[in-house]
């Protein structure tokens, strides 16, 4: 009999159980995703994610469709970043509109990059 360990999900931090050797009964098996979701995911740092991360970020990735990367006199502030204590903080949709991370540590880094301190 195959034991499961907790994993903790990368982008929630939420525990859950990943069956990388039972993967057809896995929780991720649960989510459909599209195409376009997985060619994203391929460019994460992201390992295993929970299937709630899966859902949001599948439908982040076929939201985003909707936009193309804004210039910047083009930005929507709520969309793109909004301010705090006078800056401008960019959200999870302007980094995947971007289409690859900085690696600059960015607080809303749609691609799982963590800045080692």
């Amino acid at each position: 009999m195959t034991q499961y360990s907790p994993k903790t999900c990368p982008r929630c931090n939420i525990e859950f159980i990943c069956k990388i050797d039972d993967i057809s009964n896995c929780q991720c098996n649960q989510v459909t995703i599209s195409k376009k979701t997985t060619d994203f995911l391929s460019k994460t740092q992201f390992d295993c994610l929970c299937k709630d991360c899966l859902i949001y970020l599948n439908t982040l990735v076929n939201n985003s469709q909707n936009y193309s990367f804004p210039a910047r006199e083009s930005l929507i502030e709520n969309v793109h970043y909004y301010k705090e204590n006078g800056y401008w903080v960019f959200t999870e949709l302007y980094h995947l509109l971007r289409n690859s991370c900085c690696k600059s540590g960015c607080r809303h880094c749609v691609y799982g990059f963590k800045k080692i301190k």
